[in-house]
């Protein structure tokens, strides 16, 4: 007896097809799963046993031996459950085979048949429409997410026996809904900041352009505060924004509906390179696919490993992180905003502040963790000390919806010349060329700059970026003398 039920593999952010091959013979009782899996998919005998003996089905006291087609994509996690059990009720004449046929299936069974989500719903869904099927049965949890593709049966089955009503038509399937995008005003507002009106501006800047952004300054001068806010003033997800935000979320194990709101990650100064950016085997997201058109948000950045910072410079540049490995290469996409908050030294007085107790080598050795070479790639720096008494009780402070009313309008014109979802900070040197055209004031300044400041050749790209990004917010269609001044000021660093 012989059948085949189809599922998928996680491969980064994508979802490969994987064809459970059931064959049921003679000899004695046993439970073999071949196909390179891990652990967990190993030990799917022992659940798919108990489970469909306890939802009532024949279980076959004889030689099962499952083959996770192709077997050099490793396989990992629970989620085969339901289509290895799926395969198994086909070859013994209890499930129609029809049904195996047109659906794909992934989830986790419970000892007593409940059928729990599995990672990566939508990234399956996805490739169920590629393959041509009908549609996919998966846990109800996680069906909010596979209905955002289009085309497609997304069928909540909560649990094995729910397999007969599927194949008698019973269940509906989940309504596709076009997720709702609107601004989210739950979020930490910006009339929280009290005072700081360069640090305001620094902000709304790097929201309109995503522009990285570091703050340097002695503990309680609003840092940490301030990029807690910055998620408010960027503009609501689009539709196919939400799509790989959710695909991601989902891969990662976070099941539930669409992921409306754009991410904001802030690991912990402990963090690995390798958790930063991603990596192992097989290849899973780091936080820097996490937050994916989102915010990274680094706090106390002096404290994280020199190495896990250096692994951010190539993402900021490429927007997508590219992993080999013997078996293959793996893209994981990255577009972020890298926002940063930084102690001028370990005590955090800073040396200038005259109560400064750090030796100079600490404060060496403190510095050093941002490399030159990092900090070139980080568009705006900006020193922050504490706001004076007069401008902490003021009363009327503009809050994030009038601020983000600005940086839509930005975003918009950036979107009319470069494309949907792409921003300043995503300009290549040819579209530089095209659409940054610098007036003689604005370029004899730049050159100024250049000569004085000792800029590199992407320093003076990315002022030139951020000059672009300034006169979008003044609705100004060429780039200026004052423009370029501020992008200037923006990008100097304290040592400058």
């Amino acid at each position: 007896m012989f059948a085949l039920a189809r599922t998928f593999a996680l491969v980064g952010v994508r979802a490969e097809p994987v064809y459970a091959e059931v064959d049921i013979g003679g000899g004695l009782p046993s439970f073999t799963v071949v196909g390179l899996p891990d652990a967990a998919v190993r030990e799917a005998r022992e659940r798919v046993r108990s489970a469909l003996r306890n939802s009532g089905f024949a279980y076959p006291d004889r030689r099962i031996t499952v083959n996770l087609a192709p077997a050099d994509i490793r396989k990992a996690g629970p989620g085969f459950d339901l289509t290895i059990a799926a395969a198994i009720l086909a070859a013994t004449g209890q499930l129609p085979r029809l049904v195996v046929d047109n659906f794909a299936m992934a989830g986790e069974l419970a000892l007593d048949g409940a059928i729990r989500p599995a990672p990566g719903a939508l990234a399956m869904a996805e490739g169920a429409r590629r393959l041509g099927l009908r549609g996919v049965a998966v846990a109800p949890s996680d069906a909010a997410q596979a209905a955002l593709v289009e085309g497609l049966e997304v069928i909540p089955v909560e649990h094995v026996t729910q397999l007969r009503d599927l194949a008698e038509g019973a269940i509906e399937p989940v309504p596709r809904t076009e997720p709702a995008t609107d601004a989210d005003d739950e979020l930490p507002d910006l009339s929280d900041l009290r005072g700081h009106p360069v640090l305001r501006r620094c902000l709304e800047i790097a929201a309109a352009g995503a522009h990285s952004l570091l703050l340097i300054g002695p503990p309680g001068g609003g840092k940490t505060l301030a990029l807690q806010r910055l998620p408010s003033l960027l503009p609501p997800l689009s539709l196919n924004e939400v799509i790989e935000v959710t695909r991601i979320a989902g891969v990662c194990g976070e099941n539930g509906g669409p992921r409306l709101r754009r991410p904001f990650r802030a690991p912990h100064h402990t963090v690995s390179g390798r958790a930063l950016v991603g990596g192992g085997t097989p290849p899973r997201p780091g936080e820097v696919t996490r937050a994916h058109r989102g915010i990274l948000f680094l706090d106390e950045l002096g404290e994280f490993r020199r190495d896990a910072l250096e692994a951010l410079r190539v993402q900021l540049e490429n927007g997508k992180v590219t992993i080999t490995r013997t078996t293959g290469t793996v893209s994981l996409p990255c577009r972020f905003m890298l926002v940063a908050a930084s102690n001028p030294c370990p005590c955090g007085n800073g040396q200038d502040s005259g109560e400064c107790e750090c030796h100079p080598g600490a404060v060496s050795r403190y510095l050093a963790k941002l490399s030159g070479a990092l900090a070139d790639r980080i568009d705006i720096t900006l020193g922050v000390d504490p706001p004076p008494a007069e401008e902490l009780i003021e009363e009327d402070s503009e809050d994030s919806a009038a601020v983000r009313d600005r940086v839509i309008g930005a975003r918009r014109a950036q979107e009319r010349r470069l494309g949907p979802g792409r921003t300043n900070c995503d300009m290549t040197p040819s579209e530089l060329r095209r659409d940054c055209e610098l007036d003689a004031p604005a370029r004899t300044l730049l050159e100024s700059a250049h000569r004085r400041l000792g800029l590199s050749a992407r320093g003076w790209d990315r002022c030139v970026r951020l000059a672009r990004t300034i006169a979008d917010l003044a609705g100004e269609e060429k780039i200026g003398e004052s423009h370029v001044s501020e992008a200037i000021e923006r990008r100097r660093r304290r040592e400058q």
